[in-house]
C-alpha cells in the first residue's frame, strides 16, 4: 500500500488542532506562540475590530458603530461578503408577517423543534432560543440597512422545516442584504472596511485577554492553494489595537480542502464546493490556539440539492428547492425508484444520495418534475438553468428515461405511486405532500430534470459562544476577555446539520448581539 505523505500545510493544521486540544485539557490561553501586547508596537488603534464582512461581520460592525465606537472591519479577499454575498437569499423568520397574511401558523417552539430534529439533538438550545427570540428584529435590522425582501409571495418551505417560514430577498441572493448593508456600514461615522487585509493572529494581554490583531495589508489570496495560506506571505505586516475587543466573523471552512479532509476523510481534495474560495480555517484555528473551545468541528454539511453539471452553488439549488424537490421526485437511475423524502433536512437527503454514489460514483440520482412543479419566483432561474444545460427538458417520460438510462417501466411506476400518494395526502417517505395541496407530476410534459451531487456547503463546528456572543475558553469555561464571535465560525447552534435559510438568521442575530455587547 502506498503511504500518504503529510504536507507542510497538513502539519500546520494538525499542529493548530493540537494547540486547541491542549487548551481544552487545561493549558493556559497564552501558548508559547502567543503574541503579547508588551512585545508589539501598534500601528493603528480602534475601539472594535471585526474580522470578516459577511452577514455576521457587517451586522456586528453596524451595531458597534451605532453605539459610537470606532470600528475597523478587515476582509482578506478583494471583495466583501464572503459566502453571504453568494447565499441564496432566504431567511427563516418564525411568526413573520407573511405567515400571518397567508394563514400559516408558526411558533418559536416549532422552529426550535425543527432545528433540533435536523441537528440530531446535539444543538446548543440556548443559542437556538436566542435566534428565535430575535429573528424578527434581525430581519427588521436588515431592512433598516436597506435590504429589500419579496412581500408579494407567501414564504417558502425549505427542507426540514415543518411550515413555510423563509422570506426571500428581492433578487433571491444574499447580495440583496450584503450590498446595501455594506453601504450602510461604510456610511456610519467612525466605521471603516478594508479589503485585502488578512487577519494573521491575536494580540493578547498578560491576563489572556484579546487586545488586538496582527494583519497583512495588500494581501493577495492564492486560489491555487488547497488550504489556508500557510505558504502565502504576501502583504505588509501591521498590528492593530482593539480597545474594546475583537469580533471574529470569519465564516466557515468548507473550501479548505486540507482541513475539511482532516475532519471528514470522505471529502476528497478534488470535490467541488458551494463556497467561495476564501472559506478557509485559519482564523478559527488561531482562536483555538489562544484557548477557544472547539465545538462540533467534524460535522460538515453537504448540500443535497447541488449538481455535478455546474461549478459551485450555481442554479441547481434554486431549481431543486423551489421546484423538483418540492413537487417532483428524485430517483435512483439504476432502478427508477425513489429513495428519499425530497423535503427532508439536508443531512438526511445528502446521506441518501451518498449511499447511491458510494455504490456507483457514476450513478448520480436525478430529480425531475413538470411545469407545475416550480414556485413562481424561480421561473426566471429555470430558463438560466436550461440555457446552462444544468437542467434538461424532455417532452415525455420515455425520453427522460432514455437519456439517463433509467428503467422506464419502473420510473413510470414510481411516478404513479407518488401521484397517488399526493392525492391522498400521504407519502411513503414522509414528504409533507398535504402542504402542497395534492400537486402531482403531470401526465403531460414537458419534464424538467437535474442530476444531483452533494457538495460541502456549511461547517457546523467552530468556537463555542454564549448567548452574549462571547467566546468561551476551553480552559476556564468562562469568556475570553475581549473576544466575541458570530456566524459560521461558531459551533453548537445547528448541531449535526443546519436547516436551510437559518444561516442568515443566525449570522445577523449573533452579529447584532456581538456588536451590542462588545
Amino acid at each position: 500500500m502506498k503511504k500518504e505523505m503529510v504536507s507542510r500545510r497538513d502539519a500546520l493544521k494538525i499542529g493548530a488542532l493540537g494547540a486547541a486540544g491542549l487548551a481544552m485539557l487545561g493549558a493556559t490561553n497564552a501558548t508559547a506562540a502567543t503574541i503579547l501586547e508588551k512585545d508589539v508596537k501598534f500601528d493603528e488603534t480602534y475601539d472594535v475590530i471585526v474580522i470578516g464582512t459577511g452577514f455576521a461581520g457587517l451586522a456586528a460592525a453596524a451595531k458597534a458603530s451605532q453605539r459610537g465606537l470606532k470600528v475597523l472591519v478587515v476582509e482578506k479577499m478583494g471583495r466583501v461578503g464572503g459566502n453571504s454575498v453568494i447565499n441564496g437569499g432566504g431567511m427563516a423568520v418564525p411568526k413573520n408577517r407573511l405567515q400571518t397574511e397567508y394563514g400559516i401558523k408558526d411558533s418559536n417552539e416549532l422552529f426550535i423543534k425543527d432545528c433540533l430534529k435536523a441537528g440530531l439533538g446535539i444543538n446548543h438550545v440556548e443559542l437556538l432560543e436566542t435566534i428565535a427570540n430575535r429573528a424578527h428584529e434581525a430581519f427588521e435590522f436588515a431592512v433598516e440597512c436597506g435590504a429589500k425582501f419579496q412581500d408579494d409571495k407567501p414564504p417558502l418551505q425549505f427542507g426540514g422545516h415543518t411550515v413555510p417560514r423563509s422570506v426571500f430577498t428581492k433578487n433571491s441572493s444574499g447580495s440583496g442584504i450584503i450590498k446595501p448593508m455594506t453601504k450602510f456600514v461604510e456610511g456610519l461615522p467612525g466605521c471603516k472596511i478594508v479589503r485585502r487585509t488578512k487577519f494573521d493572529d491575536f494580540v493578547m494581554d498578560d491576563k489572556g485577554g484579546v487586545v488586538g490583531i496582527t494583519v497583512r495589508t495588500g494581501y493577495r489570496f492564492n486560489k491555487k492553494l488547497l488550504s489556508d495560506d500557510a505558504e502565502n506571505t504576501t502583504g505588509e505586516k501591521k498590528v492593530f489595537r482593539a480597545k474594546k475587543g475583537v469580533i471574529l466573523a470569519a465564516g466557515g471552512f468548507s473550501a479548505d480542502k486540507v482541513f475539511r479532509k482532516l475532519q471528514d476523510p470522505r471529502l476528497g481534495v478534488d470535490q467541488d464546493v458551494t463556497n467561495h474560495l476564501g472559506a478557509t480555517s485559519g482564523a478559527m484555528l488561531k482562536a483555538f490556539q489562544i484557548g477557544a473551545m472547539p465545538i462540533h468541528i467534524g460535522w460538515i454539511q453537504q448540500g443535497p440539492w447541488a449538481s455535478p453539471d455546474e461549478r459551485g452553488f450555481g442554479t441547481a439549488p434554486h431549481m431543486t428547492q423551489g421546484g423538483v424537490f418540492k413537487y417532483g421526485i428524485a430517483v435512483d437511475i439504476r432502478n427508477g425508484k425513489r429513495f428519499m423524502n425530497e423535503m427532508a433536512d439536508r443531512k438526511t437527503r445528502a446521506d441518501a444520495e451518498y449511499r447511491i454514489l458510494h455504490e456507483d460514483p457514476t450513478a448520480n440520482p436525478v430529480a425531475f418534475g413538470t411545469s407545475n412543479t416550480f414556485d413562481k419566483n424561480v421561473i426566471a432561474t429555470r430558463e438560466k438553468a436550461l440555457k446552462a444545460d444544468v437542467m434538461k427538458q424532455f417532452d415525455t417520460v420515455d425520453a427522460l428515461a432514455a437519456h439517463y438510462k433509467i428503467p422506464v417501466d419502473a420510473l413510470k411506476a414510481s411516478i404513479k405511486k407518488y401521484n397517488d400518494g399526493t392525492k391522498k395526502g400521504v407519502d411513503e417517505f414522509g414528504k409533507p405532500v398535504k402542504t402542497y395541496k395534492g400537486q402531482c407530476i403531470e401526465d403531460k410534459g414537458p419534464y424538467f430534470a437535474i442530476r444531483l451531487q452533494p457538495k460541502p456547503h456549511h461547517t457546523m463546528g467552530g468556537v463555542k459562544i454564549n448567548t452574549k456572543a462571547q467566546v468561551i475558553s476551553g480552559n476556564t469555561m468562562k469568556p475570553i476577555a475581549g473576544l466575541y464571535a458570530a456566524g459560521e465560525v461558531t459551533g453548537g447552534t445547528h448541531g449535526a446539520s443546519r436547516l436551510g435559510s437559518v444561516a442568515v438568521t443566525d449570522c445577523l442575530t449573533f452579529g447584532m448581539i456581538a456588536g451590542e455587547n462588545i
